[in-house]
């Protein structure tokens, strides 16, 4: 009996390598995204070898068809994976296909398949009252007062800038002194510039006084407790305590404090286009769904009080 092909025995698997390389340095996306991306492109090349009983190498990945895709897609669904998942996968390994065959000198010949139809989400935001006890409750819990100060400035920077958790842990001292606008760069390493509130700038300037680590231009601007950048999965950890703490909604995220920056503003007035600005979206259509989230908050409200709902 043969032995089980590994990795190492395709060569298409230093090609997703490559195309790891590629999404961060040409196309600038996220490292979150090229994990993520590069997994569905390992996951591909295993299922192909196991599918195929041979080495999975860049022209069987250019010769591929709807048949092979639907048997990975299939393979991937009786594991659990969800419609939405499953679209991301899908489009994963589109461009994997692609840079495959342009790596090859080809025209991409991707396989047409459809993907799941999707429900668009809608963000449930929450009460200024809810963020506010949100961000007191994480810093009541902390051991120092500079780390109290530290956890109210970053919940306070996502909930009244609109910021994204790393986008937060991404500034550094070069922000140093504050004025009322700040400079965010975010995905893509594209820079907006956000307004910043005069609470916001005080919680900040507050924790930058008390923090015992000196914050030079290039050092980050939030610390972790022995010094090096704090870290995104504290802050998760730190809210999701809060949140059991208080007996607040499980959708209570960090990021669901950007979401409720940006449904507040257009509740208040807002416009799309100066929303879409100020959240960093590349598209309107990303900013659109806010239009959603005050009848989603209706409806909600309606279902959990009429008896008849």
């Amino acid at each position: 009996m043969a032995a089980a092909l590994t990795p190492d025995d395709h060569p298409a698997t230093v090609l997703a390598e490559d195309w790891a390389a590629h999404l961060g340095r040409d196309r600038r996306r996220s490292p979150h995204t090229i994990r993520a991306y590069t997994a569905s492109a390992h996951r591909l090349v295993a299922f192909l070898g196991k599918h195929r009983g041979e080495a999975v190498t860049g022209h069987m990945l250019r010769e591929l068809d709807v048949a092979d895709l639907r048997a990975f897609l299939a393979d991937r669904r009786q594991g659990g994976l969800t419609n939405r998942s499953t679209a991301r996968e899908l489009s994963a390994l589109r461009g994997f296909l692609a840079f495959a065959a342009e790596r090859a000198g080809e025209q991409a010949d991707i396989p047409r398949i459809k993907g799941p139809k999707l429900k668009p989400g809608v963000p449930r935001p929450v009460s200024p009252d809810e963020a506010v006890a949100l961000a007191e409750d994480v810093a009541a819990q902390a051991d120092e007062p500079w780390i109290a100060a530290r956890d109210w400035a970053v919940l306070l920077l996502l909930y009244g800038a609109g910021l994204r958790v790393g986008e937060a842990l991404g500034l550094t001292g070069a922000v140093l002194p504050l004025g009322e606008t700040l400079s965010v760069t975010g995905k893509r390493n594209k820079t907006r510039v956000v307004p910043l509130l005069g609470k916001v700038r005080e919680a900040i300037e507050n924790y930058v006084k008390l923090c015992p680590y000196a914050i030079g231009p290039d050092d980050p601007l939030f610390r972790g407790a022995r010094g090096g950048p704090l870290g995104s999965d504290i802050v998760r950890r730190a809210v999701r305590g809060a949140r059991a703490r208080l007996g607040l909604s499980g959708r209570t995220t960090p990021h669901a404090l950007r979401h409720s920056f940006a449904t507040h503003l257009l509740a208040r007035g807002a416009d799309l286009r100066s929303l879409q600005e100020l959240l960093g979206h590349a598209s309107l259509s990303s900013t659109q769904i806010y239009t959603s989230v005050d009848a989603a908050h209706l409806l909600d409200v309606y279902r959990n009080a009429h008896p008849r709902a």
